[in-house]
């Protein structure tokens, strides 16, 4: 009995070291296989692979966000309407025939040479954009106004250029890598506080997880992104922003400072300091001390439309998990 017991606790911790690094393997593949698609498009385009990166991340993380929209399913996460592909007038939203799509104006295209343009085949979708952003140019500037002729809407051109430097600054797609925002080994503490009432500056709901721990405790950024904004507010006090390559803002708050030369649109990593601990806020600029010193953490996600924050409190769990389990792998 004793020897079918660690027989089958045997079996089971294989079982799930295989199963670990079959899932590794597999988004390794994932990444390899995107890549080899965003350069083939980039020589034939010379629309920089790393905007093709930015806007099939984006795309793949609004699709991921609401209801409206199908799932991604497929290699590339953009989603374009059947009748944006195939034109408006076309009387075949399922047109496949690039001469009918070109008639029509659509923006379907063959990408693969097999004198179709199917929505299903990710290299056709994913030349179709880059073959739209080719008519305003290749250079940033035009393919801002090209981005924005497509989206309609600033926000989402600036998340695609944002995401397309961090791609562009790691040269490479598997960023995925998190860490908790202070040193494990500080003295801290936090609970789930986010939806709680607050009361300064009007009735409001509390819209991110509160870690308290001494001044001076460094702050670091949590994934890989770039700085969106740095600043006062009377409610944040000293504050960054940070938007990760999946479309989430995190919002770092109470700050006693910045890390020296800390900028707007500074790429950042897993484990840049950022900051320290504070207790600045709830008053005009300068105002600290009127609550204990602690990081106001909030994470928030856009969908293409809007912007709406959820609780953080999981996520800081299990970066913090994550971090303390790989700290014992070290020693």
């Amino acid at each position: 009995m004793r020897a079918f017991l660690i027989f089958g606790t045997f079996l089971l911790f294989f079982s799930s070291s295989v199963a670990v690094r079959d899932a590794y393997a597999k988004e390794t593949n994932v990444y390899h296989e995107r890549m080899r698609l965003y350069k083939k498009v980039e020589t034939v385009t010379q629309i920089p692979w790393y905007y093709l990166a930015a806007i099939d991340q984006y795309e793949r993380s609004i699709r991921l966000s609401r209801k409206d929209l199908p799932k991604p399913d497929r290699l590339i996460g953009i989603y374009i309407p059947p009748e944006r592909w195939a034109g408006l007038t076309n009387p075949n939203p399922n047109d496949k025939n690039p001469l009918t799509i070109q008639f029509f104006n659509g923006i379907g295209v063959d990408g693969n040479g097999d004198r179709k343009a199917s929505l299903k085949n990710d290299e056709d979708v994913l030349y179709a954009i880059a073959h739209y952003l080719l008519s305003y140019g290749v250079d940033n500037d035009n393919l801002k106004i090209g981005l924005w002729n497509y989206y309609h809407r600033d926000k989402s051109v600036g998340i695609i250029v944002g995401t397309a430097k961090v791609y562009r600054h790691f040269g490479r797609l598997d960023l995925d890598n998190r860490v908790f925002p202070m040193p494990i080994r500080s003295n801290h503490t936090y609970r789930s506080t986010w939806g709680d009432a607050r009361g300064w500056g009007g009735r409001r709901i509390h819209e991110g997880t509160d870690i308290f721990a001494d001044y001076g405790v460094p702050v670091r950024a949590t994934n890989y992104g770039i700085i969106e904004m740095k600043g006062w507010n009377k409610f944040g006090g000293w504050r960054v922003g940070i938007r990760d390559i999946n479309n989430t803002y995190h919002y770092f708050a109470h700050l006693s400072g910045f890390a020296k030369d800390l900028h707007v649109g500074q790429i950042v990593e897993p484990g840049m300091v950022i900051g320290s601990v504070g207790s600045s806020g709830y008053g005009p600029p300068g105002t600290s001390g009127k609550f204990p010193p602690h990081l106001h953490y909030g994470m928030y996600k856009d969908n293409g439309y809007t912007e709406w924050s959820f609780d953080p409190y999981p996520h800081l769990a299990l970066w913090e998990r994550q971090e303390r389990i790989e700290a014992r792998k070290k020693k």
